[in-house]
């Protein structure tokens, strides 16, 4: 295979990233997309490929003798039955994060990738930006010593527009928010240690989104929207304050992962600003970074050698590309992965421990706060990172 032909299932907000995909005189080619909304497969065409197979039946991609992999972009709560079926029909298959929405669903997609023997790979686009790989290496290069403890602040400042104005803020669709957003942020804490969560506990509420509003009621059509604060002009419109909205918009969750490292992370979707607070702490340091600095400080303590005598700030170069320049990069990785086995950042394992961290949170806050084991991974998936 010099080229690989791909097609999307689900042409939503996510399958923008086709565009690093379809390049017909490359490696690389986006030949069709499926999804239900016949509107978005025609904007599908008119910006990726004019010339896409589309359709709204996604098992006609999968018939397709022309079409190599698949991307999966639909909604979290379908993950599992796309990607299965794209695996089972002898298709490559990308498929974003999370990569199920039930630690069992992230099991079967990875067991039916063994069976089939094609390539699997989950879109963990944070271990691609400039910012998390400079921190992965200043971990690993040793110079803070043993990592021990982690805290991670999420502010999730487009909240409310992105997650509770769509089908995101529905616990059948998605479990929980820490898992659509909060994957993100287990994984990286995963990557940088080199260590999986043992155990959690977990607080969470709704204490800002949610009420008593009518399930059908729209921005556009509501008599307060220009009082309310979380109104919403264009595309997601679906009131965020409607009654059957029940994911936590505000969680707090401790971890313990192997070789007793501590960690905790903060999520809350009502913050005014957006950002993410990354600090490991090791025995000779510590590392935090600056999103909105675009910068990395490194601390260091007394540890009988030179580099206790400075500390060293590091500026993150801009780089190329949706999602600080991740994007292009983790779409080039599947390419590699197909074509020459080429091994990305990121392994399905590494989403299916995200994925069972998230959802394990989510039972401590539902259940109280108690203390909730991470189930085990079974013995037919290979440890690796």
């Amino acid at each position: 295979m010099k080229q690989v032909r791909i097609a999307l299932i689900g042409a939503g907000l996510r399958s923008g990233i086709a565009k690093y995909w379809h390049k017909p005189d490359g490696d690389s080619i986006v030949v069709a997309a499926a999804d239900i909304s016949y509107s978005k497969l025609k904007e599908f065409q008119e910006k990726i490929n004019p010339e896409a197979f589309i359709t709204q039946d996604y098992k006609e991609l999968l018939q397709r003798d022309d079409i190599d992999a698949i991307a999966v972009t639909s909604p979290d709560y379908l993950h599992e039955e796309h990607a299965i079926a794209s695996l089972q029909a002898g298709k490559h298959v990308y498929c974003e994060k999370p990569l199920a929405i039930t630690v069992e669903g992230c099991d079967r997609i990875i067991e039916a990738a063994e069976k089939s023997g094609k390539h699997l790979m989950v879109g963990f686009n944070m271990r691609y930006m400039n910012m998390y790989r400079t921190m992965k290496g200043i971990v690993d290069s040793g110079v803070i010593g043993k990592i021990k403890a982690v805290w991670v602040r999420h502010f999730v400042g487009y909240g409310g527009y992105f997650y509770f104005h769509d089908w995101h803020a529905k616990s059948k669709n998605t479990t929980s928010l820490l898992l659509q957003k909060g994957s993100h942020d287990i994984d990286i804490i995963h990557w940088i240690t080199g260590s999986y969560t043992q155990k959690v506990s977990a607080f969470g509420g709704l204490d800002f989104y949610g009420g008593d509003k009518p399930n059908d009621l729209t921005c556009p059509s509501c008599n307060e929207r220009d009082t309310c604060t979380e109104a919403s002009p264009h595309t997601l419109i679906e009131c965020a304050f409607r009654e059957e909205v029940n994911v936590e918009d505000n969680n707090v969750v401790i971890m313990e992962l192997e070789g007793g490292i501590k960690a905790s992370y903060l999520q809350c979707h009502f913050t005014p600003d957006y950002q993410r607070n990354y600090t490991f702490i090791g025995t000779e340091g510590r590392i935090e970074n600056s999103e909105l600095e675009g910068k990395i400080y490194v601390k260091s303590r007394r540890s009988n050698s030179w580099r206790e005598f400075s500390d060293t700030t590091y500026e993150i170069k801009k780089a190329e590309g949706s999602h600080g320049g991740a994007d292009p990069n983790i779409c080039r990785d599947f390419v590699d992965l197909v074509l020459k086995g080429k091994q990305p950042l990121t392994t399905p394992l590494a989403g299916r421990m995200s994925v069972a961290v998230g959802c394990a949170a989510t039972e401590s806050i539902r259940s109280g706060g108690h203390i909730v084991k991470i189930k085990p991974i079974p013995t037919t998936i290979p440890k690796a990172f």
